[in-house]
């Protein structure tokens, strides 16, 4: 009885060995039915696309009139045209104008369309005498040029703009105006440009014919500065070549979410060589800036 149990073990081992070979062989061999059929490939992931950043209209509209299959997407107080340009997907961001629209436009347009770069652009006002109107600044550097402290002076000692002093409040968590981590936010905080985008924009100045195109720091704040010493004294002391409202907003969301981010800014007036105000440099910077993403796309891998 021993045996014979034995020889059964054997040949219920032979035949589930032959059993599993013969199923993987018929699950690799071709398909040999006639019945109709169709294989689904698995989707590539989508493009990420790029993102143009605008506050008024005079200042996105040029851009979106050159985009193919354009849809419109409203969040807030901002306006997002999705299409395409020489078959790449971009987004032009109309955000409002100011610190405020600017950053909440550009976290909803990080989130929702997770772009690949934005670039924020339009008008500004020259800091820089040697700085002409249609002239165009790459933003090698952005700052909040409105985040100060004022000195303690008493009632009826006025107040001096001229001796105001920088704060980071993004220096800590804890108070930038008091306390012992108000020391650390004594200072400015630039936010730089992406190098390659730079590099890129610069290489094409010569293609730009309204005016210069040049590296420089831009100024943002919720302000329209007409006093000649106080945009003397921002452009000696934080080095700004000009003034708007938006970039350094822009970039400090976009740091947060690490995307790569440039802001390019035209002149469109300079108080300080009497350069009068010109909107029609909006479109200059559009049309510029569109060279920029059109080099940019015929260099993407793929």
């Amino acid at each position: 009885m021993y045996y014979i149990h034995k020889h059964n073990i054997f040949r219920l081992v032979i035949i589930a060995f032959l059993t599993v070979i013969g199923h993987c062989a018929w699950a690799t061999s071709p398909t040999t039915h006639n019945m109709k059929s169709v294989e689904v490939s698995s989707p590539n992931a989508p493009l990420q696309p790029i993102m143009i950043q605008g506050p008024m209209p005079i200042e996105a509209q040029y851009f979106t009139a050159l985009l193919s299959n354009v849809t419109i997407e409203y969040a807030g107080n901002a306006v997002f045209y999705k299409g395409t340009l020489d078959g790449y997907p971009i987004v032009v961001a109309k955000t409002g104008k100011g610190l405020e629209n600017t950053a909440a436009a550009t976290a909803i347009g990080i989130e929702r369309y997770h772009p690949r770069l934005i670039i924020n652009q339009g008008t500004s006002g020259g800091h820089d005498p040697s700085l002409k109107v249609g002239d165009i600044v790459l933003g090698e550097r952005s700052v909040n040029a409105s985040n100060f402290k004022t000195p303690r002076l008493a009632q009826g000692e006025g107040s001096n703009p001229l001796n105001w002093n920088p704060m980071d409040i993004m220096a800590s968590e804890g108070s930038a105006g008091e306390g012992s981590s108000a020391k650390d936010a004594e200072k400015l905080r630039f936010y730089l440009g992406d190098k390659q985008l730079i590099a890129l924009a610069s290489s094409l100045a010569n293609q730009y014919e309204r005016g210069s195109v040049v590296k420089g720091t831009i100024g943002s704040g919720n302000f329209w500065n007409n006093e000649l010493d106080r945009i003397a004294w921002l452009n000696k002391n934080l080095g700004t070549s000009v003034e708007e409202m938006e970039t350094a907003s822009a970039a400090q969301i976009v740091h947060a979410y690490r995307t790569p981010f440039l802001g390019i800014r035209v002149l469109s007036n300079n108080i300080t060589n009497h350069g009068e105000y010109d909107p029609t440099t909006a479109e200059d910077c559009q049309a510029f800036v569109a060279k920029v993403i059109k080099a940019y796309i015929s260099n993407i891998d793929g």
